[in-house]
């Protein structure tokens, strides 16, 4: 399957000025187990595993697929919780030449059904349960409506006997082929770095469900290296994965990063606070990638009862982060906090480094990553002067291919040149990348995306719902909550309960349900346009969390 937005042109530059190369995640593997074979490669509660075991699981599982008939560049979503076998899924979707998204443990059906109506994805790799919720049955359901997908592999050790048919355990996999590895047939299977779609990652669109992009190899080695560089990661590095590795906080650091350099990684596969500390002092980690909500409810904690010497650096990402609170963690758990700028559709940006003044690493998003160029607009559509604040646009080789067989939205956000914005609102100083504010009306809680307009529609649907409009609150645990404001419909009544149980009933995530409920008479509206002034409502809802 080949890319939708890459032309020769743009590959023969990345090429040249040294940026991409011909290589990918897998080869890392590869050297890593010839180079420090006996060192050890991932870790969790259940399972370690050196360089040399890693490579041949990834091996095995690959070998197992190819053998099942699985075609190269058929879909598969990996659905994992923090895991050793979730790690080797992915290397192994991309050894056997299969196109994997990792998606959040947190989406349920209504998310699903929608990415595998666009993919038409073959295989699907799930626990059977996890924290409480049978993954197995909402995939039965879903194999139901859906006939491309016909191979579930679970990474339990056993198969339920109600499972459907086409199940199998990834862990007895992964042994079974250990024996019979065909690494000739893999290498014919191999991606091509540059233009094959080797990697799809979701975020969320104005409807909240998520938007599928389409990523090869070459920019996310790339963007792994220059991460590498700012926070000088190395062998000797023990990584941990305390936000999920589907996403960035986290994923970018151990699943992308930590290979190219030979570092361990160590997941979380369930946080707790007191669980994070410690497995940091057991294992004695030197990073760790976080979204805030992680930092706040590891402060509540007393952390100056572990033993946290070893922690060297913070990789924080996926919602904002208060200086205060950066530098609360700085000071209390003995590490450096890194932050940087970057979405899953549009590529990284910028990123601090781990040497960089306190300042500048708590109240920037550091400096552009190698490569990018940038222009600062402002509302004429033309470059502001030096120093002055405009919209961020960039171009260079750490942005995706575009979206998904979707050749119109991808020419929407990117030009033929390849210049795209964040949409937010930036300046320059000291070298480093300061956002002044967003554009969009994104709830981001503890690093997920809530965006109002699906939660709205759903919420309309509700039969006491006359109107409705979900606005950010801030929060000191999460960043930011939802809040609903409804109109109700004559004589009906309305708890915050009935909606989360509505919402429930649609199958939507939780972390998506409002966590405040609102009345008003009539949405006040901006001007005669009848768009409903979510400004207004903000400050009504902070003028009410104050009195309160």
């Amino acid at each position: 399957m080949k890319v939708l937005r890459y032309t020769q042109a743009m590959v023969d530059e990345f090429v040249r000025d040294g940026y991409w190369t011909n290589e990918t995640f897998y080869d890392y593997y590869d050297r890593n187990a010839r180079t420090i074979g006996e060192r050890e490669a991932l870790v969790d509660s259940q399972h370690r595993v050196t360089w040399r075991q890693a490579r041949d699981l990834v091996d095995a599982i690959a070998s197992g697929w190819v053998q099942a008939g699985i075609p190269k560049s058929a879909r598969i979503i990996i659905q994992a919780p923090n895991s050793v076998y979730g790690f080797l899924a992915r290397a192994a979707a991309e050894r056997a030449g299969l196109v994997s998204m990792t998606a959040f443990a947190t989406l349920r059906q209504n998310e699903l059904e929608d990415i595998l109506e666009r993919t038409q994805a073959e295989v699907a790799v799930i626990p059977a349960v996890f924290r409480g919720f049978d993954y197995l049955a909402m995939y039965r359901e879903l194999m139901l409506r859906f006939p491309s997908l016909r191979k579930i592999y679970l990474f339990d050790d056993e198969v339920p006997a109600d499972a459907p048919a086409g199940t199998l355990s990834l862990t007895r996999t992964a042994q079974a082929f250990l024996s019979r590895i065909d690494r000739a047939a893999l290498d014919a299977r191999r991606f091509d770095p540059f233009f094959d779609v080797a990697l799809l990652t979701t975020t969320s669109g104005t409807t909240g469900l998520p938007k599928l992009v389409e990523w090869p190899l070459a920019p996310r080695v790339c963007t792994s290296k220059g991460r590498i560089d700012l926070w000088q990661l190395g062998a000797d590095d023990i990584t941990m994965a305390i936000a999920p590795h589907a996403g960035g906080a986290a994923g970018t650091l151990t699943y992308f990063a930590a290979p190219l350099c030979g570092a361990k990684t160590v997941m979380l596969e369930d946080f707790s606070p007191e669980l994070a500390l410690q497995t940091i002092e057991r294992e004695k980690v030197t990073a760790i990638g976080v979204v805030p909500t992680h930092l706040v409810r590891m402060l509540e904690k007393n952390v100056e009862q572990y033993d946290l010497s070893s922690l060297r650096f913070i990789r924080s990402a996926g919602g904002y982060l208060s200086p205060q609170l950066a530098q609360e963690a700085e000071a209390r758990l003995g590490a450096v906090i890194t932050s940087d700028l970057g979405t899953q559709d549009k590529g990284s940006v910028s990123g601090c480094r781990v040497s960089d003044p306190g300042e500048l690493r708590r109240l920037t998003v550091g400096q552009m990553l190698p490569g990018n160029k940038v222009r600062l607009l402002g509302p004429d559509g033309k470059e502001v002067p030096p120093n002055e604040p405009g919209v961020l646009w960039f171009r260079g080789p750490h942005s995706p291919a575009g979206y998904y067989r979707d050749p119109v939205m991808s020419a929407e956000v990117f030009d033929d040149e390849g210049w795209c914005t964040t949409e937010d609102v930036v300046k320059f100083d000291q070298g480093c990348l300061w956002i002044l504010g967003r554009q969009k009306d994104v709830i981001i809680r503890g690093g997920q995306n809530i965006y109002p307009a699906e939660v709205e529609g759903l919420m309309n649907e509700h039969p006491s719902v006359a109107a409705v409009a979900v606005v950010a609150m801030t929060d000191t645990e999460y960043g930011e909550r939802a809040c609903a404001f409804v109109v109700l419909r004559q004589g009906k009544a309305l708890t915050l309960d009935e909606i989360k149980n509505f919402l429930a009933g649609k199958n939507v995530a939780k972390f998506k349900w409002p966590e405040r409920l609102e009345f008003a008479d009539q949405m006040p509206t901006v001007g005669d346009t009848g768009k409903v002034d979510k400004k207004a409502l903000r400050a009504r809802l902070l003028a009410a969390q104050q009195a309160a």
